[in-house]
């Protein structure tokens, strides 16, 4: 098998159900199945010993590969280039139109085409259910391989193949040769008898149909401004990310990643964090994209009258809603270059993240302002939650970084329960509600007035990370975006001046200075933040250096891998770090990229909200 490849070396493949890596070479390396929470089929990337595999490669001397993506679609392509011939796979999930919009037939479908030469190929599936903790058996089936899981809770799995494929154990394996304008296509996903897909009429057709959705779809989005490929790409990336049945948006499809090579930073963020939901929406909302933005916001209603351990929210769910992330680690995986231990469900689902709270009511509101008016019994919900929070608003938390070093009074969660108040007055005048104003009014300026009080450090001239620190933190870049100060406000100038002189290099903005301050209770120091980075771009436009904050985007865009993804984090040396693609990245990019292309174009004075 091959040797995993860097992160920053894959493409993504999706249905909106689940998402494959494909890596430069042709091997998709993770895959979890049927949904994007489910347990892996293939985490090569995790392990290439034990994880599992699905290879295609081409037999070529002195080869070089690249990588793209069909333009406006998310069908990915492998070339494989040299002298004495040329090939490539076109990676795809297929997207079929039907009655009720889009349904899907759950496979990978892999067309192997040589447009030069003559190619020999070999070809490996090696499935490795549940975390490769389970064992299965493979056997030949009329047009190809069943593969069953000793567990009866996972579907089985078929593997199609145009060419002769052989058992290997308990793997699949092949060895073709194909000439110029030759073709071999496999398939692999559900085992199922309705799955008749190797006819190339019928491959034809889907690959049509799955190109013409994705078209359509980033077709309807309204930005046209200076940097419209990345834009559209960002976008393109967080529909793969957005689950069609229910609604919700996963903060990435992988889990176990780390955020410092051989560190123990290594998350699952295969879930719905309330903490998106606001970028989400505006993201959608500013692209034009009105029937994402609507589900997304109808799924967050239904989280109104849920109750959490901690509160009346849960600060992550599963992406069907379901509250139950138990942690757990995978001992016998050994994790990206070593990188352990490799944890799957996420235990800061069960941690006081205040914050969560304004993250929630913004998108309510903007859900209000540019979509359909909130019911009645929603609004008495919002009543019911901030009634909570009066009362809770002035607690130690785990804040916005899910720090397991205890709770402290964190100046963002502060910050994000005076934007609930001020959000909720807003929806409450704009659309003649019935509440409490007074009192919310009342609250919210005693917010106001600790943060001024309590979080500001006079000898720094600088807003601090947490009450009684002199700490800086990057998530304060969010106090301009939130509306709570002036970008141009002078104690902003010299807080922005002192991040940008404790946690930034050049373009990178690192969260918080991990060596000085030991708030995490982890070990070891991380990349830096790449949304962070978005963050600061966009503080530096709103407060008019307008030049800077264009040099610094066009160098955060450099960052980007060769099909225009981000992770969640960059090392010292460009790598890129933490779970991949990662939401948080692509949504502050494009609320940069809409802000700076406003400002550019003379409309600077437009509000976020």
């Amino acid at each position: 098998m091959m040797a995993p490849q860097p992160i920053e070396n894959y493409g993504v493949i999706g249905n909106m159900r689940s998402i494959a890596l494909v890596s430069m070479e042709g091997s998709i390396d993770f895959y979890c199945f049927p949904s994007f929470d489910s347990p892996t089929v293939f985490a090569a990337l995790l392990d290439n010993e034990h994880g599992g595999s699905f290879c295609i490669w081409a037999e070529l001397e002195n080869q070089r590969t690249k990588q793209l993506y069909l333009p406006d679609t998310n069908i990915l392509v492998t070339r494989f280039l040299s002298e004495s011939g040329v090939a490539e796979i076109t990676d795809f999930m297929p997207i079929l139109a039907g009655k009720k919009g889009a349904i899907y037939a759950h496979q990978i479908i892999r067309m192997v085409r040589v447009i030069k030469g003559e190619i020999r190929f070999r070809m490996r599936c090696a499935p490795r259910f549940n975390y490769a903790r389970g064992s299965h058996i493979a056997r030949a089936e009329s047009g190809g391989v069943l593969f069953e899981p000793e567990s009866a809770d996972l579907p089985g799995m078929m593997l199609h193949a145009t060419v002769p494929v052989a058992l290997e154990g308990v793997d699949a394996a092949a060895s073709f040769t194909l000439k110029s304008g030759e073709t071999a296509t496999f398939i692999f996903g559900e085992a199922s008898p309705d799955v008749k897909i190797l006819r190339p009429k019928a491959i034809e057709n889907h690959f049509n149909q799955t190109s013409r959705y994705w078209r359509d779809w980033i077709g309807r989005s309204n930005y046209s401004g200076r940097w419209r490929e990345m834009v559209d790409r960002s976008a393109l990336m967080l529909k793969l990310l957005c689950s069609q049945e229910y609604g919700s948006l996963i903060a990435a499809p992988t889990f176990g990643l780390p955020e410092k090579i051989k560190g123990e930073r290594n998350w699952d963020y295969r879930y719905t964090w309330l903490r998106d939901s606001a970028f989400s929406l505006y993201a959608f909302m500013r692209l034009g994209f009105v029937e994402e933005a609507q589900a997304f916001a109808n799924w967050l209603r239904d989280r109104l009258h849920d109750d959490a351990e901690h509160g009346p929210l849960q600060v992550m769910y599963r992406i069907n809603g379901d509250q139950e992330l138990e942690e757990s680690i995978l001992e016998d995986f050994k994790g990206y270059q070593d990188s352990r231990p490799v944890r799957i469900g996420n235990a800061a689902s069960n941690q006081l993240q205040l914050d969560i709270y304004g993250e929630l009511m913004d998108a309510i509101y903007l859900s209000n302002k540019y979509g359909d008016g909130i019911s009645h019994d929603d609004w008495q919900a919002v009543h019911r939650i901030l009634k909570w929070l009066s009362k809770n608003w002035n607690r130690p938390d785990e804040g916005i970084w899910e720090v397991r070093g205890g709770r402290r009074h964190f100046l963002h969660s502060r910050l994000m329960c005076w934007v609930a108040f001020d959000r909720a007055i807003r929806l409450g005048r704009q659309r003649s509600l019935a509440g409490p104003i007074v009192e919310w009014l009342t609250i919210r300026d005693a917010i106001s007035d600790d943060i001024f009080t309590n979080f500001w450090d006079e000898s720094q001239k600088s807003f601090v990370q947490y009450q009684g620190s002199s700490s800086l933190d990057a998530s304060s870049l969010l106090m301009p975006l939130m509306r709570f100060i002036s970008p141009v406000d002078p104690r902003w100038l010299s807080t922005m001046d002192a991040i940008e002189k404790t946690l930034t290099e050049d373009s990178l903005v690192y969260r918080y200075d991990t060596k000085r301050s030991a708030i995490d209770g982890l070990q070891g120091t991380e990349g830096s933040f790449i949304a962070c980075s978005f963050w600061f771009i966009e503080c530096l436009a709103r407060s008019h250096q307008l030049e800077k904050a264009r040099l610094l985007f066009d160098k955060m865009l450099g960052y980007a891998n060769h099909l225009g993804l981000y992770s969640e984090q960059l090392g010292s040396s460009g790598q890129h770090l933490g779970n991949f693609p990662q939401a948080f990245s692509h949504l502050a990019l494009i609320s940069a990229a809409t802000y700076l292309d406003r400002a550019f174009s003379g409309r600077d004075n437009a509000a976020w909200h």
